[in-house]
């Protein structure tokens, strides 16, 4: 199993010499260019205290987009929870261009409901209000929604903070390790866990529909691909082809998978349409092509392939014909993500002349590449499906741990972790 293990690991070309240097093609943050907004602290009339600030996870949430730069709670002269409160001197006094307000009521059945307001702060007009109700255990929930309703009114993007996260952890000594994977909100809160194993698990992928789940389990003691629902925990194999099975990616209307297969020899890209369990084989060359991911069309596949003497990025139609190569910076680029509007390619970059892999975005249309990370060891990023924000893998203080950076690259910050090595974080599609 360890062979194999391996093996795969090669395949997926997580194998590279690792070593810490500096990345000249690093980013600055750039929050100058930030959207002010202030998210002011909710009024509540309970009798005791709320378990969580909303406000707070509102702002936070805010500010991990990218787009926002939350003003800071000290510098906030008054404190109002509704419109007619408001005295807009003040707020143009500390630069924010847009207020949120709000105020939580205790409700006579013990759940809280929030009225908000969203309020132009230049225009002294109101863009938004809204009313969300729920229990204190869904209090994330709804600060998660009202940010959303935020980031969409002020940028015309849709918010992704209601979304979910896949993610992995190992734990335990290494001669007993002990794998769980879990389900966690978007950014790391309130993880449950979904499957626990004493062997390997392996890249997650969310289906689009956001009711499956598939992944790579060594739980027979080599790499199989698994379907899994999400809510009721059923689970089904899916493969069981002699040598590797990994690498699992959903089509955009969740009837097929693109897989890595090893059966024929050489590691290849495959598809299964999943209902009838009919697979076809999309690759044929002698080089290890790997790690695919589709486009939003249904037709094409983004994979790495080290067909050209190191691991780059090509695509290729599922119908069959020449692969085309699209990563010609660095000597190093694989796992392939796209943005929503599928302008922006990320992926694990390494430089040439360097031996440190970054979070690198790729402009498909000037060929451009910006450095999105500012660590050094880093893998399986997964892209927010507004295409705001990536969620990688890396190390720190020889921890595996996940961050989150916005792809305009202003925000890189730590998601909170639970025990063990964090690894192969996969974000959902927008579930509401």
């Amino acid at each position: 199993m360890r062979i194999m293990l391996r093996a795969l690991i090669i395949c997926w070309g997580l194998t590279a010499s690792l070593a810490f240097a500096a990345d000249p093609l690093v980013i600055t943050r750039g929050a100058d260019r930030a959207i002010p907004v202030a998210v002011v602290p909710f009024g509540w009339s309970g009798s005791t205290l709320l378990p969580e600030d909303p406000a707070r996870i509102i702002g936070n949430d805010l500010y991990n987009s990218g787009f926002f730069n939350p003003v800071a709670r000290e510098h906030m002269i008054s404190m109002p929870s509704r419109p007619d409160e408001i005295i807009y001197r003040d707020w143009r006094a500390v630069g924010a261009q847009y207020l949120l307000i709000g105020d939580a009521i205790a409700q006579p059945d013990g759940r809280i409901q929030i009225r908000y307001h969203l309020l132009n702060v230049t225009s002294e007009e109101q863009l938004h209000s809204g009313t969300v109700t729920g229990t204190e255990q869904q209090l994330r929930d709804l600060a998660h929604h009202i940010a959303d309703q935020a980031h969409e009114k002020i940028t015309g993007i849709k918010g992704a903070f209601s979304t979910k996260l896949l993610f992995v952890t190992a734990s335990g000594p290494v001669n007993d390790r002990r794998y769980s994977l879990y389900r966690a909100d978007y950014d790391g809160s309130r993880a449950v866990t979904l499957l626990q194993s004493r062997e390997p698990i392996l890249s997650p992928s969310y289906a689009p529909d956001g009711k499956r789940i598939a992944y790579v389990s060594f739980e027979q003691k080599r790499p199989r691909i698994y379907i899994q629902h999400v809510e009721s925990g059923q689970r089904e194999q899916v493969t069981n082809f002699e040598g590797l099975n990994g690498a699992p990616a959903w089509s955009p209307d969740s009837s097929r998978l693109a897989f890595v297969l090893s059966k024929d020899g050489n590691p290849e890209i495959y598809a299964m349409d999943i209902a009838s369990r009919q697979v076809r084989r999309v690759t044929n060359h002698m080089a290890i092509d790997t790690e695919p991911f589709w486009g939003k069309d249904g037709h094409t596949l983004y994979f790495t392939s080290d067909r050209s003497g190191r691991p780059q990025i090509y695509r290729t139609s599922i119908n069959g014909g020449e692969a085309q190569r699209v990563t010609f910076t660095g000597n190093y680029n694989a796992n392939p993500k796209l943005s929503a509007d599928e302008k922006t390619l990320v992926m694990i970059h390494r430089q040439d002349g360097y031996k440190v892999f970054k979070v690198a975005a790729q402009d498909l249309q000037r060929g451009t590449l910006r450095i999105l990370s500012d660590t050094s060891l880093d893998e399986s990023p997964t892209v927010a499906p507004n295409g705001s924000m990536v969620i990688y893998a890396t190390r720190q203080q020889g921890k595996g741990v996940l961050m989150l950076t916005s792809l305009n690259g202003r925000v890189r910050t730590v998601l909170p972790g639970i025990e063990g090595e964090i690894r192969e974080p996969s974000w959902s599609p927008f579930l509401n």
